[in-house]
């Protein structure tokens, strides 16, 4: 998968990711630069990185921890946890069986935070339960323990599971708007229960993954599911396929789409909001992370970006990439090139 396939992740997630770190006496300068990440990018509130920067910054500060829970809990989940659990639910028979192995298994891993599974023909319900009298977690701990078990079980399942609602019982998070990108769009906080609901059709599936398959998974780990699992025979995924194979200033409106994929509007629609898109969203998003892709390219200039991104006007260009970033493209570029100088240098020798 390119970058612009996987999303990019919010730089205020990075920097609190960063901060749990530090928090434990790790210098966060070598861990951002293992990742590609310009520290000057955790003082821009609106920056972003791509998923696969992030992956690499998470495999960085679970090992320098040995914890691959950053030190949330009271007892560490060492290093080599994910693929203990990865393994004991490949063999699951169906995806209820694999987020039960795996919830099972981070049972015997933390201390504080455990989750039960309740099922009904409505809706599967992962419920948090707070041991020994922890207090309540912050967001980023639940998304944390979410993201393992839910990441691994739509991959087993090959394909993403719809969320239905989630509560949690913390304070609303300062980034409240990024978390529904790892979730649903249906989410609440401040609640009397932390609960996830998971659409029920997943429960029968069968795993579809095997041995072979699991290393190429868990070399790519968490990257490949850090924003969310993407099936990539999921219809959403192939509207992202025939996006990219046209330049944006080209793309089809919902009614051409449709078209091109020789489904109705009405179905188009339908089958995309079952695996939690819009149709304007993915093009929002991709428009978004094409830019961010091609400013990392020091030898395009600016104009080349916006036409890439498929603005006809670079003004426009400009004014769309401060709402996104709070930086302009040039400041921006200066910090991603500041993080790989050998990009710089290669551009300077062109």
């Amino acid at each position: 998968m390119t970058q612009q396939e996987k999303g990019t992740v919010a730089i205020s997630l990075v920097a609190y990711s960063v901060a749990l770190a530090t928090r434990r006496g790790i210098a966060a300068e070598p861990l951002l630069a293992r990742a590609g990440i310009a520290p000057a990018l955790l003082g821009q509130p609106r920056a972003r990185v791509s998923a696969q920067q992030y992956g690499a910054l998470w495999n960085a500060i679970a090992r320098a921890l040995d914890d691959e829970f950053f030190g949330q809990d009271g007892h560490p989940m060492r290093s080599g946890s994910f693929i203990a659990m990865s393994q004991a639910a490949l063999t699951a028979r169906d995806g209820l069986h694999a987020l039960t192995r795996a919830v099972n298994f981070m049972h015997c891993v933390l201390d504080d935070l455990h989750a039960e599974i309740d099922a009904n023909p409505q809706r599967v319900r992962l419920r948090f339960v707070h041991r020994n009298n922890a207090p309540v977690p912050a967001m980023f701990t639940y998304a944390t323990y979410f993201m393992l078990v839910y990441g691994l079980t739509c991959w087993l399942i090959g394909r993403r599971i719809p969320l239905l609602h989630a509560s949690f019982r913390c304070d609303t998070p300062p980034v409240e708007h990024e978390y529904p990108s790892m979730f649903c769009d249906d989410m609440r906080f401040n609640q009397s229960e932390s609960y996830v609901d998971f659409d029920p059709e997943f429960a029968a599936l069968p795993v579809v993954q095997n041995a072979r398959t699991l290393k190429t998974f868990l070399r790519d780990a968490p990257a490949s599911f850090v924003v969310k699992y993407r099936n990539p025979n999921a219809f959403a995924q192939r509207v992202r396929t025939v996006l990219r194979r046209l330049p944006p200033a080209a793309w089809p409106d919902a009614a051409g789409m449709a078209a091109r994929l020789f489904v109705a509007e009405a179905t188009l629609r339908r089958k995309l909001l079952g695996e939690g898109h819009a149709y304007q969203s993915i093009k929002d998003a991709l428009r978004r992370d094409l830019a961010f892709e091609a400013l990392a390219d020091p030898s395009r200039t600016i104009a080349d970006v916006a036409m890439a991104a498929g603005f006809a006007e670079p003004s426009a260009f400009y004014r769309a990439f401060r709402k996104w970033s709070g930086r302009s493209p040039a400041e921006y570029r200066d910090d991603v090139l500041r993080a790989h100088p050998a990009r710089a240098k290669s551009s300077e020798t062109t």
